[in-house]
């Protein structure tokens, strides 16, 4: 494929992305932000989207079954990671808690039995041991949960969700991060039905995008 085509064809996918935009009614500033430092992501060629989030958000817990429904349906080229956003240093025990569970391989039940802890159950997750006791209600024994909350595992966990935080720019949560270069939240898009779709809009944004790149490559 020579230069020509390759200008002609990069043209004419931001033509129809723009289009699409248009046609969706997202803008960059109004549904979604574009990072000012873009990301590296880790997910290889799979389009990756990171939901940021904490423990003690309400709005966290209730996009949760958005979430979740959109997970059993994503295509295969997109890979999905959580994490928990670290804004402040009373955000770190519950980030512990997350990462816990999955060293420990307990997520699908601790994921949702913290969040109802705090939200349905109206519990005061605010130290260890009234995490712990979370952890053991799922089975989980203390000894187990001792060693793992506070291993030199789940401490480097710690510091990249801290690094992450920063370098995502993140305010406030829930935030979902699109393979490194755009941030949208339930606030931006209007509500969590939208944000949806605004994330598959801009994961198809990426797709379109990385089109052009492919065919280079193939070409060579």
């Amino acid at each position: 494929m020579n230069r020509l085509t390759q200008f002609l064809l990069a043209l004419v996918v931001t033509v129809l992305l723009a289009t699409a935009a248009m046609a969706e009614g997202y803008t960059a500033g109004k549904q979604y932000q574009v990072l000012t430092n873009p990301q590296p992501t880790s997910s290889g060629d799979k389009i990756e989207v990171v939901e940021m989030f904490w423990y003690g958000c309400p709005h966290c817990y209730r996009l949760e079954p958005f979430i979740e429904e959109w997970q059993a349906s994503k295509a295969e080229d997109v890979e999905f990671v959580q994490m928990p956003a670290i804004i402040g240093p009373p955000w770190e025990l519950l980030a512990k808690a997350f990462y816990t569970a999955e060293f420990l391989g307990v997520t699908d039940k601790l994921h949702p039995a913290l969040f109802d802890a705090i939200h349905k159950d109206h519990k005061k997750l605010n130290n260890e041991d009234a995490v712990q006791a979370v952890f053991v209600e799922q089975g989980v024994s203390e000894e187990d949960f001792k060693k793992t909350f506070n291993s030199f595992a789940v401490s480097v966990k710690i510091n990249n969700a801290r690094l992450m935080t920063k370098r995502y720019a993140i305010t406030g949560v829930p935030t979902i991060i699109v393979n490194g270069k755009y941030s949208t939240s339930g606030s931006l898009a209007g509500s969590n039905e939208n944000l949806i779709k605004v994330v598959n809009y801009l994961i198809d944004q990426e797709r379109q995008a990385a089109a052009p790149e492919a065919a280079a490559t193939a070409s060579e």
